[in-house]
């Protein structure tokens, strides 16, 4: 399952956090939630995809099959988070949970409890400690196959030249994706995918400016019956709404 990926940036970004693949996957901002679900368009023609290895094009082809027949799934998850600039890693640990068609939950640990919801159109993040709700737009539309994979829609060899990367320390086969087309929102995405499940184990996602956002999921479990209401967001009373769906006032 990938950041898959692209999964919310660690809230204690020290820039503006906003990314849309991870996972992985649908993944709202910690500063910026409308960022989440806000897909750039690029200019730039797109490249012909290059052919993959019967390997690779197998693998892919199962890890595919393998989303578009989870309904649900629950699972841990560690994301690592090494900012280039910085030259330090931030380390978060939590829950995912996710339910067709586009409901998912990630409910972050440590270092500080904080939740993300993707529901339908619009994207949640609640931090408790500054008892805040964020509210914003997202286009599930304009998500990248890097996402939609997982909710069992989207093609990745539509998107990127997929090969297979090496990788010493790898429990699964490594895939690197490379966009075709200029993309702003990323510059790589790499899956490390189990060979014998063809579920993804781990999914990396490198920014434009170097730095990556690696995604660990840990103890996956599909199919397990995951009830719609374990998307609902019930904050306590006080908690400050900022709705960024509403139109302003003039």
């Amino acid at each position: 399952m990938a950041q898959a990926a692209p999964a919310p940036k660690p809230a204690a970004a020290p820039k503006p956090a906003a990314t849309t693949d991870a996972g992985t996957a649908a993944a709202p901002s910690a500063a910026k939630p409308s960022d989440a679900g806000t897909a750039a368009t690029a200019t730039s023609a797109t490249k012909p995809a290059p052919k993959m290895t019967p390997e690779v094009k197998t693998l892919v082809d199962r890890m595919q099959a393998f989303y578009e027949k989870t309904n649900d799934f629950k699972s841990g998850f560690k994301q690592d988070y090494k900012y280039k600039t910085f030259r330090r890693t931030q380390s978060s640990t939590g829950t995912v949970t996710y339910k067709k068609p586009g409901l998912m939950r990630w409910e972050y640990t440590n270092p500080s409890p904080r939740t993300f919801v993707l529901a339908g159109s619009k994207v949640y993040a609640y931090d408790p400690a500054a008892q805040t709700l964020s509210v914003a737009a997202v286009d599930t539309n304009q998500l990248s196959a890097s996402v939609t994979f997982l909710f069992g829609q989207g093609k990745l060899a539509d998107e990127f030249a997929i090969s297979k990367g090496a990788c010493k320390d790898c429990k699964g086969t490594l895939l690197v994706l490379d966009p075709l087309k200029a993309e702003p929102r990323f510059r790589q995405v790499r899956l490390e995918v189990d060979p014998t499940s063809a579920q993804v184990l781990k999914s990396t996602v490198v920014d434009p400016d170097g730095s990556e956002n690696t995604i660990a999921f840990l103890d996956l479990k599909t199919n397990v019956g995951v009830a719609a209401d374990s998307f609902k967001l019930n904050p306590p009373e006080g908690t400050r709404v900022d709705d960024f769906t509403k139109a302003k006032a003039p």
